[in-house]
């Protein structure tokens, strides 16, 4: 049975206090929805370029940014694809999380969508280590050996047990997701992918706990900008008692960095506008912000493409299109077959 170890230090106790009251002023603060669908949009990119950049991707933010509108770019066939694996895995979050059980089979998925096409052999894609592996310095020594190999499976079975008991909501989800990010890089359950796994998971559970509702802040961004204070907060766990407070500190020091920004910036967007003050917040369904989405990366959005986008019926795609009107987010322009919506 998995029991995390940790203490409740005065500095993940500061932290974790900074995160709720940035949260809160997030979470209530009137942003229409073009601006939502920006500060997602930047934290899912910035999510996937820091990531992939901590492994050794080469792509620049730009150019993720040029992938993700399906732009095509001059790089490395490997690099191109980590990235747009990465955006997918972060698209399918709010799938994952709708299951009342994340199980092995949707761990190893998860995976599967991280490393799709990267790996030297493809059998390693979705599957657990065949081999015992370690990890290694630019020297070739050896800094960290993972449990061995016959291990991993009932380790993972046993994260995946903890996650899934009731006993997790009694757990401060930035604290759960910590824990969770740690275990996985500690179990190193494949043979390669596991750092991406490990941030795609925290990322899954603070989701599903209903932290990172509106998925404003890009924690992958925090870790990238130093990467030796990362690989070295990982280590600070000692392998005999695995006490994950030193560890739990520094990951509630970037929650609390990463969802500031959001905070400042969010507070920045908001500041002095009257009408926004008056209509409030408009909260949008995860259906509605990819409309919104759409618009803001195409310039208008029609019925067809509604249909096609959510495989409606027409009937459906009007109802979906209606409640937006009805919120004031859209207005139709144009008559006949130039017929479509606009954001308001």
């Amino acid at each position: 049975m998995f029991k995390p170890n940790w203490q409740n230090s005065n500095r993940i106790v500061k932290n974790l206090t900074a995160i709720a009251e940035a949260r809160a002023i997030v979470l209530s603060a009137p942003l229409v929805p073009k601006w939502e669908v920006s500060l997602r949009r930047d934290a899912v990119l910035r999510s996937a370029h820091s990531s992939t950049a901590i492994e050794g991707n080469r792509l620049s933010l730009e150019e993720v940014s040029a992938l993700a509108e399906g732009r095509e770019i001059m790089a490395a066939r490997k690099d191109k694809q980590e990235v747009l694996n990465y955006l997918e895995a972060l698209d399918k979050l709010p799938r994952f999380a709708k299951k009342d059980s994340f199980t092995t089979k949707d761990f190893l998925k998860l995976h599967k969508l991280v490393t799709k096409e990267t790996l030297d052999n493809p059998l390693h894609e979705g599957a657990f280590r065949p081999v015992q592996v370690y990890v290694g310095n630019r020297a070739g020594e050896v800094v960290f050996m993972p449990p061995p190999t016959a291990e991993v499976p009932r380790l993972v079975d046993d994260l995946l047990a903890w996650l899934n008991a009731p006993q997790i909501n009694e757990i401060d989800p930035v604290i759960g997701a910590g824990i969770t990010h740690y275990e996985i890089a500690r179990i190193h359950p494949f043979v390669d992918g596991n750092g991406r796994t490990a941030r795609v998971m925290a990322a899954l559970v603070l989701y599903k706990r209903g932290f990172d509702v509106k998925r404003f802040f890009a924690l992958d961004d925090y870790y990238d900008q130093d990467r030796p204070a990362y690989y070295a907060a990982l280590k600070t766990v000692d392998q005999k008692t695995l006490d994950l407070t030193g560890w739990l500190e520094y990951f509630t020091d970037g929650v609390a960095v990463s969802l500031k920004a959001v905070k400042d910036k969010v507070v920045g967007l908001s500041k002095d506008i009257k009408v926004l003050k008056e209509k409030g917040q408009v909260a949008l369904t995860e259906r509605q912000m990819k409309i919104v989405e759409h618009i803001v990366q195409n310039g208008q959005i029609s019925n067809k493409d509604v249909r096609a986008m959510f495989d409606l019926s027409d009937e459906g795609a009007r109802k979906e299109i209606s409640k937006l009107v009805n919120l004031d987010v859209l207005v139709s322009e144009g008559k006949g077959r130039a017929f479509h919506y606009v954001l308001n």
